[in-house]
């Protein structure tokens, strides 16, 4: 099944991919599993999104447990053509295998063990996968919430940290601020004086941007792309620069914004645009969330596993959920290394314990 799903391509940029991938895991759970889909965000800009009511044993269900994933990947179309699927050296490898297609697979694995051995599962478990999640969620983010909003858990089947694949308990919140400088143009040689360099400016604006990080309150600020100007012999009428923000507390986005917003220009010829903010609340190590990792746990050990708990930098549709206050546990998904890089893999003798753990939370919530 992984295999199915990694050479089944769906970057996030391409909606009629991201649709096939849709259709294959539809006609996968065709036969236990309740599916509906949704558009993806205005024109189909995006994949649809996917909801599966699992068809699990037990008669009387109390409450809903939403298992969340998604179908996009960062890998373009092609790239299996230099990275294809393949098991080799105890691993599974491929674009998107790690980051997440094997732990869609694994959850549905879970299912069917479920089913073929009768257990019951005591509350109603859907599956809901987004298209949009390494793009920022626009779409999706609506009805991740509203489907978080019914449940009394949500287990994300992101992979786990690291090669010995802890949960995640906690995430940073992310999101990005984009500052626009205008200056005014003039001849570099004839008209120096006359000109007013939005790179300049820029240059200067970019060390007081970077002073807003606080490593000690795990606040990030990186300014990551910078651009402007048009030729080396006309001073720059713009330039730019792209910021990505990581908070680990609510709280301290705010203030942050507020730095954001307050920068003035040091050369008073030039003015400033700030734009942007948070898109993705962090998802803070609550009681709830502790409560349910301790559960997992205690299951984990059933299996003679001893599970882990870890805080990340990088955010999840997880984000939106344990923001609402619905106990969240991350990290579900498959343990190996490299997402996102070309040596993206997964560790195939942790296939049956990671979805055994899935398959007895499910038994258990």
């Amino acid at each position: 099944m992984t295999g199915r799903f990694v050479e089944c391509e769906s970057p996030s940029d391409d909606p009629a991919a991201v649709n096939r991938f849709v259709d294959l895991v539809a006609d996968t759970v065709a036969g236990y599993a309740k599916v509906r889909t949704y558009p993806g965000g205005p024109r189909g800009r995006y994949g649809r999104i996917l909801t599966a009511e699992m068809d699990l044993p037990g008669k009387r269900k109390s409450g809903q447990v939403l298992a969340l994933g998604h179908s996009d990947t960062v890998w373009p179309m092609g790239t299996l053509r230099g990275m294809p699927f393949r098991v080799a050296e105890g691993r599974i490898w491929g674009p998107g295998a790690l980051d997440m297609k094997a732990g869609v697979a694994f959850f549905l694995f879970a299912v069917k063990a479920l089913r073929e051995l009768g257990i019951p599962a005591p509350s109603k478990v859907v599956l809901q996968l987004n298209p949009d999640e390494e793009v920022g969620s626009n779409c999706s983010r609506a009805l991740t919430e509203k489907s978080a909003a019914r449940s009394k858990a949500v287990l994300v089947l992101e992979p786990g940290t690291g090669m010995t694949g802890k949960l995640k308990t906690a995430r940073k919140g992310v999101g990005d601020f984009h500052v626009l400088v205008k200056g005014k143009a003039a001849h570099a040689g004839v008209d120096f004086e006359a000109g007013a360099s939005a790179i300049v400016e820029l240059a200067r604006q970019l060390e007081r941007i970077a002073g807003f990080t606080r490593l000690e309150r795990g606040l990030t600020v990186s300014p990551g792309v910078i651009s402007g100007g048009t030729r080396s012999n006309v001073i720059a009428a713009e330039a730019r620069v792209d910021v990505d923000i990581r908070v680990l507390r609510l709280r301290d986005a705010p203030a942050l914004e507020k730095k954001f917003r307050a920068l003035k220009p040091f050369d008073k010829r030039c003015t400033l645009e700030v734009t942007g903010g948070l898109n993705r609340p962090p998802m803070e190590r609550s009681a709830g969330i502790v409560k349910l990792f301790r559960s997992a746990q205690k299951l984990g050990r059933e299996i003679g596993v001893e599970l882990e708990e870890s805080l990340t930098g990088g955010g999840s549709d997880g984000n939106f959920t344990a923001a609402l206050g619905i106990p969240t546990l991350d990290g579900l998904g498959a343990v190996g290394e490299g997402a996102h890089a070309p040596h993206e893999s997964l560790l195939v003798d942790r296939i049956a314990d990671r979805t055994a753990l899935l398959a007895k939370l499910l038994a258990a919530l």
